[in-house]
């Protein structure tokens, strides 16, 4: 309903239009679950016009009630951050074409900038400019800041090994087809992801059943590419620690990779921002310090 989607229509300095970003917050019968940000409209250039993007933040936080806002859990902070991120990478597109504008880069690419906003929300310099009371206004305090940062890396050791045993049975299955022929769907995921078990296997669970990003959701021989983008985000967010999260200077070359889209490779892009090649010791450092 046109009641529940918002407009606004950011400009840069030079007061000319960005992008027209639309705002779909809350649910409603038949709106998919979960955060997305659909793109209506790519931006591209033409005939001497540079003709500006329409882009979407679509959610699925809880509606306001006559007597209180629609307050956000930190999981649905960090998913809004999420999605903006992707609607930054479009909003700032600056391409010719508009099949190589905005998120229309190499798939393990995509997730940098939807992944390197979530970073933000774990800092307590940036939390207290917005984290408050809604009645008060008092500012979150510090300790339950920290908790906050604290719970980021709960768990991260399983949690990495299971990720990369995802990404190493996609691989196998559009590698090894051989041994498919030989060897049941449970015998080969028990053996391909042996070396990231940390606990013992449930002989009656088979993964592979229920792994529908690899046979259905567009990741085939992709899955890989959510632990390459945390290398990816982790290095880009280290570059901001070093000289200040809101550094303009910095900020500046992170903008110029995301208005490039996909009219460079990944690689070339990033190094051009970082100066070098991103660094798995930056995700290592954030995980475990």
């Amino acid at each position: 309903p046109k009641s529940e989607v918002r407009s606004n229509s950011p400009k840069a300095e030079s007061q000319k239009l960005k992008a027209s970003l639309y705002v779909d917050y809350h649910p409603r019968k038949g709106k998919r679950a979960g955060g997305g940000m659909p793109s209506f409209k790519n931006q591209f250039k033409k005939d001497g016009e540079n003709s500006r993007p329409h882009i979407s933040v679509v959610c699925n936080f809880s509606k306001p009630t006559s007597d209180m806002p629609s307050l956000l859990t930190f999981q649905e902070v960090t998913t809004l951050f999420h999605e903006f991120g992707h609607a930054l990478h479009g909003i700032l597109a600056d391409t010719t074409y508009p099949n190589l504008s905005g998120t229309s880069v190499k798939w393990d690419f995509v997730e940098l900038p939807s992944q390197f906003l979530e970073n933000y929300c774990y800092e307590p310099e940036f939390l207290k400019t917005f984290a408050k009371h809604y009645k008060t206004g008092e500012v979150l305090p510090d300790e339950k800041i920290q908790k906050i940062s604290d719970s980021k890396n709960f768990m991260e050791g399983y949690q990495t090994l299971r990720q990369l045993g995802f990404g190493i049975l996609d691989m196998a299955y559009h590698s090894e087809v051989g041994a498919l022929e030989r060897l049941s769907v449970k015998e080969f995921e028990d053996q391909t992801t042996e070396k990231t078990q940390l606990y013992p296997k449930n002989p009656e669970t088979a993964m592979s059943t229920s792994f529908s990003h690899i046979f259905q959701g567009g990741y085939s021989a992709g899955y890989y590419s959510y632990k390459w983008a945390e290398v990816l985000d982790a290095d880009a967010f280290q570059y901001f620690k070093e000289n200040g999260i809101f550094n303009p200077e910095i900020a500046a070359k992170y903008k110029i990779l995301l208005s490039s889209g996909g009219t460079k490779d990944p690689m070339e892009l990033y190094k051009n921002f970082r100066g070098r090649e991103p660094k798995v010791e930056s995700l290592l450092k954030r995980a475990f310090g």
